[in-house]
């Protein structure tokens, strides 16, 4: 069963990563607001992956960025991200991605995120690790915190409700423990770069489910050491030390 629903997953971030990838640098139908961006592309890349997902799995819940609640019954829920980084593919930067994950009572147990300029594809099934094209990967490193690269997540309700000044101390406190604070617009991508150790660590504050239950599994299952240090707040890092390190920063 699961592993059918993983096949659904990848090809649904597929469908809709590769009609963004068409898109991509083109034309640009946006409308910005002061802390969001929504353009066509996001409607369009959903429509794809919904159409997937329903075609493969009528009875399956399913919550889409864009159009809210597409079905609620069902033992699996799935969270539908059709374009994980909006204002860097207005902007024509390619760090941008599509992501499904699939969740159970437990939890996320399935799920997916596809970069389509770079063409990687990440899957992550509980207890079965993560993959980056189809191949085994890990999030171990032995990069020191003093000399660590950290993505950064804020929730876009952070941004509207009165604690932006607590997230900017946090990633002030972040930037002085490491080497580099990378301030993430598409926490997927940034997730996939964990998983791979190629990231050393990440930190969220108040993140949005889209991207977030697809992004602890990918690093769980890659082996990365978390933390919940705070309500709201989670901790990844390629290691134990690095990981403690920046809990302590931000506490």
């Amino acid at each position: 069963m699961l592993s059918t629903v993983e096949n659904t997953a990848v090809r649904a971030c597929v469908a809709g990563g590769r009609h963004l990838r068409e898109r991509f640098g083109g034309e640009t139908d946006a409308d910005f607001t002061r802390h969001d961006v929504k353009a066509a592309a996001d409607r369009a890349s959903e429509e794809r992956m919904l159409s997937v997902i329903r075609d493969s799995h009528p009875d399956h819940a399913v919550y889409a960025e864009e159009s809210g609640d597409v079905s609620t019954d069902g033992d699996l829920r799935w969270i539908v991200d059709p374009l994980d980084g909006t204002n860097n593919f207005v902007s024509g930067l390619p760090s941008f991605a599509t992501a499904a994950a699939v969740l159970d009572d437990d939890g996320p147990v399935v799920g997916s995120v596809y970069v389509p300029v770079s063409d990687d594809l990440y899957v992550a099934h509980r207890g079965e690790g993560t993959r980056h094209d189809g191949e085994a990967v890990s999030a171990a490193s032995d990069v020191p915190t003093e000399k660590a690269t950290v993505g950064f997540v804020i929730g876009h309700d952070v941004k509207l409700d009165g604690r932006m000044a607590e997230a900017n101390e946090m990633q002030a406190a972040l930037g002085d423990a490491t080497k580099r604070v990378v301030e993430s617009w598409s926490p997927c991508v940034h997730w996939g770069a964990l998983a791979r150790g190629k990231l050393d660590g990440m930190v969220c504050f108040h993140p949005d489910d889209e991207e977030q239950h697809v992004g602890e599994l990918l690093a769980e299952e890659a082996g990365a050491a978390v933390a919940r240090p705070a309500d709201g707040t989670y901790v990844a890092a390629t290691s134990e030390s690095v990981r403690d390190d920046l809990v302590t920063s931000i506490s």
